[in-house]
């Protein structure tokens, strides 16, 4: 849902770079999963803010700068089962990461590794050994997407 970019102020904030389409839904969660070098961890939140110019938070416990630093560049989650379900038409990426994804041809194309924004449009990173596939996810491409089976059918070739 969101990436620690860096700590923002003295004070024990971090700034966030969010990958939802509503940043300040992120307020409605009162505490977050924030990977570390152990796996994920759970930290309570204690205030959040959107700003013209940023997205920050604060969590219990990170009272100064350098407890924020430590924090940074970590992803934040929260589960699964605290999500509501998507609306008609929209997918949340923790369901496509992991997908199966074929063409309507029936061809194995990889497996969805991540997503990325680029601004115009989400971009699946499809893996299928080492060779990495980039699939715009726009309703041009996107034919299918079956959240219990975990298979994403696209409207694109092996050899694109």
């Amino acid at each position: 849902m969101a990436r620690i970019a860096a700590p923002f102020g003295i004070k024990g904030w971090v700034k966030l770079q969010t990958f939802t389409g509503e940043p300040d839904s992120l307020d409605a969660y009162a505490s977050w999963l924030v990977k570390g070098p152990k796996g994920w961890e759970e930290f309570e939140l204690e205030d959040f803010a959107v700003n013209v110019k940023s997205v920050v938070a604060k969590f219990k416990g990170c009272d100064d700068r350098s407890a924020a630093e430590l924090l940074s560049k970590r992803d934040i989650a929260i589960p699964r089962d605290s999500l509501e379900d998507a609306a008609d038409g929209e997918h949340y990426w923790i369901d496509l990461m992991g997908a199966a994804v074929v063409n309507p041809l029936g061809e194995q194309l990889g497996i969805i590794e991540t997503l990325m924004e680029t601004g115009a449009n989400d971009v699946l990173v499809v893996k299928s050994g080492t060779q990495e596939i980039l699939i715009p996810f726009i309703d041009d491409v996107i034919v299918n997407v079956d959240r219990v089976a975990k298979v994403v059918t696209v409207n694109w070739g092996k050899d694109y």
